[in-house]
């Protein structure tokens, strides 16, 4: 276990964001839901930062919050303290930073494949014949190019989850935020996709925030792994991940992954427990 120490670092942003300006910083972030009685605080000053071109995922106990850091930083919600920086500086519409991608593919059923790739650029005021061309030459680039005039349901759902990323990454935002997106998918597929994911990281170069609840998941795909407290929502730790790139599936059996996996497990374990569901009935 003599690897686990030197990657352990609990700190409020990350070191690389000290040599340089992060593309993504989160100082002091809370956010509560509800008033009076009825108010929940889901995320508590939450603080990091992601550097240009990083790849950083999130862990933590269900409803710890971490879905709703996403949102916060996609601009889909305002946080109730603390603030959101893109290069340093407040932006007005955060919603153009980020490229969002679900869980759920939310492919239109009756639109082509080609077509619901072209979606987002078509809503953003591009013409429907250049949207559609980009989105062509795209599908066409990442080998999916004979599925264009498909329809989803004649797809796997590797292949729909595919196609959602497709569509976040044409509409050419430099952050991708990606909440979960292999979770329905089987064990095998979901590995394909997690390889298929890094060589367009590698590609597209983009900064990328991760949401699993899959620790194996989090470690394959990270330069860092945030851990989160149970509700209200703190970052507790961050893991550094020492593994080289490029990453392929056999790095899963090493004793670097092992040490890492058991580092992460024991900790969201501990953290668990603290939730009110898991506290012995009296």
């Amino acid at each position: 276990m003599a690897v686990v120490e030197p990657i352990r670092a609990i700190s409020a942003l990350a070191a690389q964001a000290t040599q340089s300006t992060p593309k993504v910083t989160l100082r002091g972030v809370s956010k509560a839901f509800g008033s009076g009685t009825a108010r929940i605080t889901a995320v508590d000053t939450a603080s990091f930062a992601i550097g240009v071109g990083e790849f950083v995922s999130i862990v933590g106990p269900s409803g710890c919050g971490k879905s709703t850091i996403l949102n916060i930083v996609a601009g889909l919600d305002e946080p109730s303290s603390g603030e959101v920086l893109f290069d340093g500086a407040q932006v007005g519409d955060r919603r153009m930073q980020c490229g969002y991608m679900f869980q759920k593919d939310l492919l239109f059923p009756w639109r082509t494949i080609e077509a619901n790739v072209a979606l987002g650029l078509e809503v953003q005021g591009t013409r429907r014949t250049e949207a559609r061309e980009r989105a062509r030459a795209l599908l066409a680039r990442f080998g999916l190019g004979q599925f264009s005039q498909h329809y989803p349901a004649q797809l796997s759902g590797g292949m729909r989850q595919r196609v959602a990323l497709m569509r976040t990454l044409l509409c050419a935002r430099p952050i991708l935020l990606l909440d979960e997106p292999f979770a329905a998918l089987d064990a095998l597929t979901r590995a394909i996709m997690q390889e298929w994911l890094l060589s367009i990281w590698a590609q597209e170069q983009r900064t990328i925030l991760f949401i699993t609840h899959d620790i194996d998941e989090a470690i394959f795909l990270s330069d860092r792994v945030l851990l989160m407290s149970v509700r209200p929502g703190r970052i507790r730790n961050e893991i550094r991940v020492p593994l080289a790139r490029p990453r392929d599936h056999r790095v899963t059996t090493t004793a670097e992954f092992t040490a890492l996996k058991q580092l992460i497990r024991d900790e969201l374990h501990e953290e668990s427990l603290k939730a009110d569901h898991f506290q012995p009935v009296q």
